[in-house]
């Protein structure tokens, strides 16, 4: 994703913006380390959250893994708050809100429990598909093309795997890779954000001496 310039943070909250690198980070290393961990486990053909599920070895890893991400990309969202990508707060702030609730809510607790998951769940995927697709507009807006095309295109991807979940077998890996694309996109913007608000508040200290 290309460099976003430094106005478009606030410039005086570059660190809220590495919530964005930490949460996906966090999230990512748990459900490989979890699954690699719990023995009969599939990641080709299992969900995530079944890493996470009532008795499943890993849970508390998985678990903390989820609320990591969720706190991360809540917190990094105040930075995509104070930037000039419009719209985007508030799809980062849906999409961390999710993810806490698929903690709260694992699989095999009741069937009651697990349909509010899979409501928790799709809410989540919707919010990480959106998110890069509104901020294309923004980036196009700005002038940064490139930057728009790879937005549009992790938005693409995420929606066309994790729609293709319901459609057949692979499903867990599916699922990862439609997650991976819409993280990759919040680390990178992440990145991109922090750089920005860094570099003002360097110039700004700099026109002061």
């Amino acid at each position: 994703m290309a460099r976003i310039e430094a106005a478009t943070l606030g410039g005086d909250r570059p660190w809220a913006a590495l919530g964005l690198v930490v949460g996906p980070m966090a999230f990512v290393s748990a459900w490989a380390v979890g699954g690699a961990r719990t023995p009969g486990y599939d990641p080709v053909a299992d969900a995530i959250s079944r890493i996470a599920a009532v008795g499943a070895p890993q849970r508390t890893l998985m678990t903390a893994g989820f609320v990591a991400y969720g706190v991360a990309v809540g917190i990094g969202s105040t930075a995509l708050a104070r930037s000039e990508l419009t719209g985007t707060w508030g799809w980062a702030a849906v999409n961390a809100s999710a993810t806490l609730a698929v903690a709260a809510l694992p699989l095999e607790r009741s069937e009651t429990v697990d349909l509010l998951h899979g409501v928790a769940a799709t809410t989540g995927y919707v919010s990480i598909t959106i998110l890069p697709v509104v901020a294309a507009r923004s980036l196009r807006r700005l002038g940064r093309e490139r930057a728009a095309v790879a937005s549009l295109a992790a938005g693409a991807i995420s929606a066309a795997c994790l729609a293709a979940t319901t459609l057949g077998p692979g499903k867990g890996a599916l699922q990862r890779t439609g997650l991976l694309a819409g993280d990759v996109w919040l680390v990178a913007t992440g990145i991109a954000l922090w750089r920005s608000g860094r570099d003002a508040r360097r110039r700004r200290a700099s026109s002061t001496t």
